[in-house]
């Protein structure tokens, strides 16, 4: 796994050896960004952009967005062998003033205000593919309003998955690439 653009463009970074991980594949890594930062009506300008990277294994896409230009990335992962390889990775890019990693299951992270009323520009949603309670997780960044006005949910699914994403969000792009589903969101 590597970083693919930006100032860290083609350093390796670690990734999980483990059946309980399932990385973030660079080629949709690749696909996600092209679109964030290119398509007319889902662009999003990285430089000095905030993110909150949810399910976020090793990091590779919130360390991507550093690489771009990113000021803050808060990385939400409670799997242990993740979170060391995240903090590695970290320390690798030397990027540590610009990320901080909640320790914590995604599902608890909304319960109090742990990111200072910042508002984020881009959120990622990497959830496990079974995982069926997305719901929740979208409901309460509309509660807490952790998405600015302009900002984007990105959300990685199995291109079969069925989830119901309420009513506070409109999806903007849906886009097949291999098994995987890429739903980008606005909130209403």
């Amino acid at each position: 796994m590597r970083i693919i653009g930006g100032k860290f463009k083609g350093v390796k970074i670690l990734e999980a050896f483990d059946k309980n991980t399932r990385p973030l594949k660079d080629l949709v890594k690749e696909s996600i960004l092209n679109i964030l930062e290119h398509s007319k009506d889902s662009k999003i300008s990285l430089n000095n952009s905030l993110v909150l990277d949810l399910f976020a294994g090793t990091g590779s896409f919130g360390l991507e967005c550093i690489s771009r230009g990113s000021a803050k990335v808060y990385f939400v992962e409670n799997y242990p062998q993740s979170i060391e390889i995240l903090d590695k990775n970290i320390k690798k890019l030397k990027c540590e003033k610009k990320t901080r990693i909640f320790n914590e299951d995604v599902f608890n992270f909304f319960t109090n205000e742990k990111l200072n009323s910042e508002k984020m520009d881009l959120i990622f949603l990497d959830p496990p593919y079974k995982e069926e309670n997305l719901k929740i997780i979208l409901e309460s960044i509309a509660k807490f309003k952790l998405l600015k006005e302009s900002g984007l949910i990105v959300l990685h699914r199995h291109k079969k998955s069925k989830d119901n994403i309420g009513n506070n969000f409109t999806i903007q792009r849906s886009v097949k690439y291999g098994i995987s589903r890429i739903i980008f969101l606005k909130i209403n």
